[in-house]
């Protein structure tokens, strides 16, 4: 009797919703996703509706309506440079700070990391690999690599039986994350009936917009104490849509790419014209000059292109 009593009294009659969300802190890091990512605005919602979930079966184990624990692996497709690897990092905060998982780390990990080239390898490696993550989230890039059913000798199945049974048995403390192109994903779980039924979320990455990639290329511009001039905007607005157009173009990664060469140039202008006395914002300003010289503005290659017979900076 007086235990069913103080079972009674352990079950609150009202929960303030507004204030386990404040409490848990989870809009910090959706404010962080917001800074960190221009545009994709699909993704952030799914990330959201995820938090909205996790949040309100929190809620709901405190009234002691149990449920399953919600399936959370991910597959996350796109073009390399799409965020998809920061998305996954704050993914774990999410978790971590809901009580999902203990640590919310993230550790990436490619076939390499998992799969062994010689029988009795694979299983310790993979295992390893699942030990380190245990805890937070494991994102496994290009993961279709794991499956290559034209070579009959190939010990990447044995490491997706051992993602499998994990996949399953502790997705109360580890998220598993699978990206990669789309295409090539698609064909991946088309092989693999097991893996996509433990997939509950499927988020695909679309590529940017030119304009999109001149708002990341001045934020990555200011992280640095950097900025364009108005005519070195220009220029690399105009640069943007030319390089889209050459091979191996990668999203964000390759504007980072080419700001990094743009402030090698810039570095050399000023060193060039050492007899000038330099203020602060030429230091810190990228001019027309130091994005024109690209190669991609010369002859629509790239820079250090080696089809173009000259490696340039």
């Amino acid at each position: 009797m007086n235990d069913a009593k103080t079972n009674s009294s352990a079950v609150p009659d009202k929960i303030d919703l507004e204030a386990e969300f404040q409490s848990s802190h989870i809009q910090e890091v959706l404010d962080k996703l917001d800074r960190e990512l221009v545009g994709l605005k699909p993704i952030k919602t799914r990330i959201r509706e995820v938090a909205a979930l996790l949040l309100v079966d929190r809620v709901r184990r405190q009234f002691e309506l149990t449920s399953e624990t919600p399936t959370l692996h991910m597959c996350f497709t796109g073009n390399p440079g799409t965020g998809k690897t920061t998305v996954a990092m704050r993914m774990g905060e999410i978790l971590k700070r809901l009580g999902y998982v203990r640590e919310g780390h993230l550790v990436t990990v490619t076939r390499d990391d998992l799969v062994g080239q010689y029988i009795g390898h694979t299983a310790p490696k993979t295992k390893e690999v699942i030990k380190k993550a245990m805890g937070g989230v494991l994102f496994i890039d290009e993961a279709y690599y794991l499956y290559k059913p034209e070579n009959e000798r190939d010990y990447g199945q044995e490491s997706i039986e051992i993602l499998l049974q994990v996949m399953e048995n502790n997705r109360d403390d580890l998220v598993v994350i699978l990206a990669g192109y789309k295409d090539k994903m698609d064909r991946f779980f088309q092989s693999n009936a097991g893996m996509r039924s433990r997939i509950a979320h499927h988020l695909d990455f679309p590529d940017y917009s030119p304009d999109e990639l001149m708002v990341i290329a001045k934020l990555m511009l200011a992280a640095q104490n950097y900025r364009f001039s108005a005519e070195g905007e220009k220029a690399f607005a105009e640069y943007i849509p030319l390089r889209m157009g050459l091979s191996h173009f990668s999203n964000a990664r390759s504007v980072r790419n080419a700001l990094d060469r743009a402030r090698l140039r810039q570095a050399n202008r000023l060193f060039n014209s050492r007899t000038k006395t330099l203020n602060k914002m030429d230091l810190m300003t990228l001019e027309a000059e130091d994005i024109l010289a690209s190669r991609v503005f010369v002859d629509g290659k790239l820079d250090g292109d080696p089809a173009s017979g000259v490696i340039r900076k």
